[in-house]
């Protein structure tokens, strides 16, 4: 529980800090001393660390909404002068991604239960009724999947403008996941859900008739970046809808301004994995290469996305979930 003698002695930095936003909000980071912005950076991280520390009291609310619109103001000029650059890009993937999806993870692995609850019914539900299998997948790719020939052939006639147009289509997925948030997380759901049966349709279909491998083959590697891209985007969508539907003490602009900023990095993190996904699926995946190149590729990115996820940023004296992302 926080205490009273606990305020008071952090009560000053807090001062301080709320002066120094305000003359920032007034005339700017340049109106500072080096000594003031060292101040201001310092200040700012103590009082997300206090912030931190009163939302776990329930009886500490007002402190924590106070802190939290000081947090926020400080916060939009901390990072506001920052420049895109190459070297901002690599910490962001290899720090500030990989912490944001470990401090996510509950969204992401609800998203992933989602597609895999709809796989499943899919499953049961093409192998039950034949029918629902034909009507959702259409006459043509059933009749291609009774001959035994898989329909991504036509993807080796025009690699480069299919390398283009799949990165686009897998982009536009992943935004639709995300963007449905907004809308209370229902079209986000209903799509992780659609998308989770589609795979266990098609997959049972062709398990059927003899071709598991050859479709497994086909997804293996570019499916290790692609599908964890959608439930990443997934988990990004379910995100807003949380800050949207439970702001708990916050206002609901702002506990939506801070669960879109999270939602929208947790985004751009897939952008590179997409990128790879796309180029695999169009030069490697519907090849002749032996299929064992195939599933080593698989194996051999899984790893890498596993270690780089779980491992990334750990080394970070500042752990971004001690920084409101507002």
């Amino acid at each position: 529980m926080v205490s009273n003698g606990w305020i008071a002695a952090r009560r000053e930095d807090w001062d301080r800090l709320h002066a120094l936003t305000t003359t920032v909000e007034t005339k700017g980071l340049k109106s500072l001393t080096a000594d003031e912005l060292r101040d201001f950076g310092l200040l700012y991280r103590r009082a997300t660390a206090d912030l931190s520390a009163v939302r776990s009291d329930r009886t500490a609310q007002s402190l924590a909404e106070y802190l939290n619109r000081l947090v926020s103001r400080a916060h939009n000029h901390v990072y506001s002068g920052q420049r895109t650059s190459m070297l901002s890009v690599w910490r962001f993937l290899s720090a500030d991604f990989p912490i944001l999806v470990r401090r996510l993870w509950p969204y992401i692995a609800a998203s992933v239960t989602l597609c895999l609850l709809g796989a499943l019914l899919g499953s049961l539900e093409t192998i039950a009724r034949p029918h629902f299998m034909r009507a959702v997948l259409g006459p043509e790719m059933v009749a291609t999947i009774e001959r035994h020939e898989m329909w991504t052939e036509s993807v080796l006639s025009a690699k480069p403008q299919e390398s283009s147009a799949i990165m686009t289509n897998n982009i536009a997925v992943t935004f639709y996941v995300f963007a449905g948030g907004i809308l209370a997380g229902i079209p986000t759901v209903l799509m992780l859900f659609w998308n989770g049966m589609s795979v266990g349709i098609i997959s049972t279909a062709c398990a059927q008739h003899g071709m598991a491998l050859d479709l497994w083959s086909f997804v293996a590697a570019h499916g290790a970046l692609e599908l964890p891209s959608i439930f990443i985007a997934g988990g990004a969508g379910l995100r807003i809808a949380t800050g949207l539907l439970f702001p708990g003490t916050l206002t609901r602009r702002t506990s939506l301004a801070r669960a879109g900023s999270e939602a929208v990095r947790l985004l751009a993190g897939t952008i590179p994995m997409l990128f790879i996904a796309g180029i695999l699926e169009a030069f490697l995946d519907p090849t002749h290469v032996p299929r064992a190149v195939k599933f080593s590729v698989c194996a051999l990115l899984l790893t890498g996305l596993f270690f780089w996820l779980s491992e990334g940023g750990r080394n970070r004296q500042l752990d971004i979930k001690a920084v409101p992302a507002i």
